[in-house]
C-alpha cells in the first residue's frame, strides 16, 4: 500500500485551478522531485501532502501510523530559540509524552502512554537530537536568530531528521546553501532510509537524489521515472504530440464552424449529430489549458568596454586580523564569463567589489578597463520596493523601455516575462519568490550594461526560465560575473572559474584564490587531483628529499621498471578504456526510462557501480602517470 495517496484533487486561487482533478501516490523508499513553472502550485501541493492545507475537493489517504515532516522554503523559528531548542521541536510530542509518563499524573493511562512513546522512540529523544546536531555540524548553544540563511536551513533539516519521519517533504532545500553544503545534503538524503518528496529547480541535485520526477503542469501531475535527461526527452515528445493533436482539433473545429454558418443544411434532421459534435468541439476548445508561454529574454550590451575589464596583480584584502584575499593575480577580458565558487562568507562579494572598483585593496594593484557599465542582480532582492507596482519597478515615470531588441512599451515588456497586463499595476509584495526573481531579471535587462554581476540568479526560477537565461548569457557580448550554487548552470555558462581554496586541510592558506579554465566540473576535477597530490605520503624507511625540490631535481627516469611494473603499465590503457566504456554504458542506461519501468531494483546497484568506476578510473590514471614517469 502507498504511504500517501492523493485522489481527484482540486485546488484553485482565483479563476485558474492549480490542481485540476489530479492524483499522486508515494511508495515506501521513493524519492520524488516535483518540478514545474513558478506559480504552478508546487508548494501548495507539498503542504497538502504534509497535511498543512486541504484541497478544495478530493481526498488525501495516509497509511496508518505514517509520520510526515515538512521543511519550508524559508523556515521560521521562535524568537530567542537556541539551536538545541529548535531541533528538539522535532520531537516535541515525544518529549511531552515522556514528561507526562514520568510525572505519573493521576488518571493517566500509563499503558497507552508507554505504547505511544515506544512508537515515537520517545525514550531516546535526547540521543536523536544530539545525533542530528552532530550530523549537521551545528552548535547546540548558538542562537538561531544569529545564523545565516544556510545555517537556518540546516537547523530545519536537523529538526526534521530528529523527528525520524516516514515521509520527508522539502521545499527548495538547496536555497541559501553553498555548493559544498548541497553536496553534503545529497549524501545525507541518499543515506536516509525514508520516503522523500522535494521541490527543486537544481537539475544536478535532482539527478543525484531523485528516483522519479513529477511535473505539475496546468493542474495535472505527470510522472517520469528516471533521471532529468530522460524527463526532458520524454517531455519534448509529449509536447510535440500535444501540439499536433491540438492543431488537428483546431482544424476540424474551423471546418465545422464554416459548415454551421451555411444555415439550412446544418438544420436538417440528419445533421443533428454533426451539430452536437460541433458543440462538443467548442466545449473542448474552451476547456483547453494552453501551455504557458516562454519568457522572452534580450539584453542591450551597451557600449563595448576596453579589451581588459580588470587586471589584478598580487591583490590582498584584509579586515583587521582576517585575510579574505591573499596575493591574487588574474586578468579579466571583455566577453569573459567568470564563475565565483566558494563557501558562504569567504569573500566572494569582496572580490567582486575589488574587481569593479567599489573597494580598493590593502595590498597589490587593480587596473580597471574603460567604459564599464555595470548592472547588478541582488540575491536578497534588496533593490525591490514591495509597495511599488510592477510598472513603476521596471520603468518609473515612462511607458517605454529601450532594450537590446529596440523600443518597447512597458506592458509588452512585462508580458515577455510572463506578467499579464492585469497584474502590471499590482504591488511587488503580491508576487511569489520566483516571480520576484523574474521581475528583477526584467529590470536588469532593461538597463544597458556591458558588465553583468549575477548573485545567485537561479534561486526560485523555474527550469524553463533557467535554460533560457543560460542561452541569453551564452550569447551576451559583455562580461559576466556569476555567483551561483547551481552546478549545471555554472557548467553551461561560465568560461573560467575563480575558486576559494583556503581550506588548510588541503594545503590552502587564508585568503587563497585560484583561477581555472572551464566551469564547475572542470574546477572540481582539478581540485580533486590537487587533493590527491597534497595527501601525506606513505612512511618510508629511508629519508625522502623535500617535496618542493622533487620536480626540479628528480631525473625523468630514476629507476628501471620491474617486469611486473612494465606489464602493468602496458595493460593500463586497455583497463582504462574498458572502465570508461562500462561507465558510459551505465550512464546511458540510467539516462533512459526503460530500467526504471522494467528493472527499478537495479538502479541503486548501477549508481553505486558508476561511482566505483569513477574511483577506479582515478586510481588507474594516477598509476599510469606514476609508472610512465619512472
Amino acid at each position: 500500500m502507498a504511504l500517501l495517496t492523493l485522489l481527484d484533487a482540486h485546488l484553485a486561487y482565483g479563476h485558474v485551478p492549480l490542481l485540476d482533478g489530479t492524483g499522486f501516490s508515494l511508495e515506501t523508499g521513493e524519492r520524488v522531485a516535483v518540478i514545474g513553472r513558478n506559480g504552478a502550485g508546487k508548494s501548495s501541493l507539498l503542504k497538502i501532502l504534509a497535511g498543512l492545507e486541504r484541497p478544495d475537493d478530493g481526498q488525501l489517504q495516509v497509511q496508518g501510523g505514517v509520520r510526515r515532516v515538512y521543511v519550508a522554503q524559508e523556515p521560521a523559528f521562535p524568537d530567542g530559540a537556541s539551536v538545541f531548542d529548535a531541533v528538539a521541536e522535532g520531537v516535541a510530542e515525544a518529549r511531552a509524552l515522556r514528561a507526562r509518563y514520568e510525572a505519573h499524573a493521576e488518571g493517566e493511562d500509563l499503558d497507552a502512554l508507554q505504547t505511544r512513546l515506544e512508537a515515537l522512540g520517545g525514550w531516546t529523544w535526547e540521543q536523536r537530537v544530539d545525533e542530528a546536531l552532530q550530523r549537521l555540524a551545528l552548535d547546540p548553544q548558538a542562537a538561531v536568530a544569529a545564523l545565516s540563511g544556510g545555517q537556518k536551513k540546516r537547523v530545519a533539516l536537523a529538526q526534521a531528521l530528529a523527528a525520524a519521519p516516514d515521509v520527508l517533504l522539502l521545499d527548495e532545500p538547496t536555497n541559501h546553501l553553498d555548493i559544498d553544503a548541497i553536496e553534503w545534503l545529497q549524501g545525507l538524503l541518499n543515506d536516509w532510509q525514508g520516503a522523500l518528496v522535494l521541490i527543486s529547480h537544481d537539475r544536478a541535485f535532482i539527478d543525484a537524489v531523485a528516483t522519479r520526477i513529477v511535473e505539475l503542469d496546468r493542474g495535472q501531475l505527470r510522472s517520469y521515472p528516471g533521471r532529468f535527461a530522460a524527463y526532458e526527452a520524454t517531455k519534448a515528445r509529449e509536447l510535440e504530440d500535444e501540439a499536433l493533436a491540438n492543431a488537428r482539433a483546431d482544424k476540424l473545429l474551423a471546418q465545422e464552424e464554416v459548415w454551421i454558418r451555411k444555415g439550412v443544411e446544418a438544420r436538417r434532421t440528419r445533421s443533428v449529430g454533426r451539430v452536437a459534435r460541433l458543440h462538443q468541439l467548442r466545449a473542448q476548445r474552451a476547456a483547453r489549458r494552453e501551455q504557458l508561454g516562454q519568457v522572452s529574454l534580450a539584453m542591450d550590451a551597451g557600449l563595448p568596454t576596453g579589451k581588459i575589464v580588470a587586471e589584478l596583480s598580487d591583490v590582498s584584502m584584509r579586515f583587521g586580523e582576517r585575510t579574505l584575499i591573499d596575493r591574487f593575480t588574474a586578468t579579466i577580458l571583455r566577453g569573459d564569463k567568470v564563475g565565483l565558487i566558494g563557501p558562504n562568507g569567504v569573500g566572494k562579494t569582496t572580490l567582486l567589489k575589488l574587481i569593479l572598483g567599489e573597494l580598493e585593496p590593502t595590498g597589490g594593484r587593480v587596473r580597471r578597463g574603460t567604459n564599464l557599465q555595470v548592472a547588478y542582480f541582488d540575491q536578497l532582492r534588496g533593490g525591490l520596493d514591495l509597495e511599488a507596482t510592477l510598472v513603476d519597478t521596471i520603468s518609473p515615470g515612462s511607458e517605454w523601455i529601450e532594450t537590446g531588441a529596440g523600443r518597447k512599451h512597458v506592458m509588452s515588456y512585462l508580458t515577455d516575462f510572463l506578467f499579464s497586463p492585469e497584474r502590471a499595476n499590482s504591488p511587488v509584495r503580491t508576487l511569489s519568490g520566483g516571480e520576484r526573481n523574474r521581475l528583477l531579471l526584467a529590470r536588469l535587462f532593461a538597463l544597458p550594461a556591458n558588465v553583468l554581476v549575477l548573485d545567485e540568479p537561479t534561486n526560485d526560477l523555474d527550469i524553463d526560465t533557467l535554460e533560457l537565461l543560460e542561452e541569453l548569457l551564452q550569447d551576451y557580448a559583455g562580461t559576466v560575473f556569476l555567483v551561483s550554487h547551481d552546478r549545471r548552470f555554472l557548467d553551461d555558462v561560465v568560461t573560467s572559474t575563480i575558486a576559494w581554496e583556503g581550506d588548510p586541510v588541503f594545503g590552502g592558506r587564508p585568503g587563497l584564490w585560484r583561477e581555472y579554465e572551464g566551469g564547475y566540473s572542470d574546477w572540481k576535477q582539478q581540485r580533486e587531483r590537487g587533493r590527491v597530490a597534497v595527501a601525506p605520503p606513505a612512511p618510508s624507511p629511508t629519508p625522502a628529499a623535500p617535496a618542493s625540490a622533487a620536480p626540479a631535481t628528480a631525473p625523468k627516469a630514476r629507476t628501471k621498471l620491474s617486469y611486473k611494473e612494465q606489464r602493468e603499465l602496458d595493460e593500463l590503457p586497455a583497463r582504462i578504456e574498458a572502465l570508461e566504456t562500462e561507465q558510459a554504458q551505465i550512464a546511458a542506461t540510467l539516462a533512459g526510462s526503460e530500467i526504471y519501468v522494467h528493472e527499478p531494483q537495479r538502479v541503486a546497484a548501477l549508481n553505486a557501480r558508476h561511482e566505483a568506476i569513477e574511483e577506479e578510473l582515478m586510481t588507474a590514471l594516477e598509476r599510469w602517470e606514476l609508472l610512465g614517469n619512472r
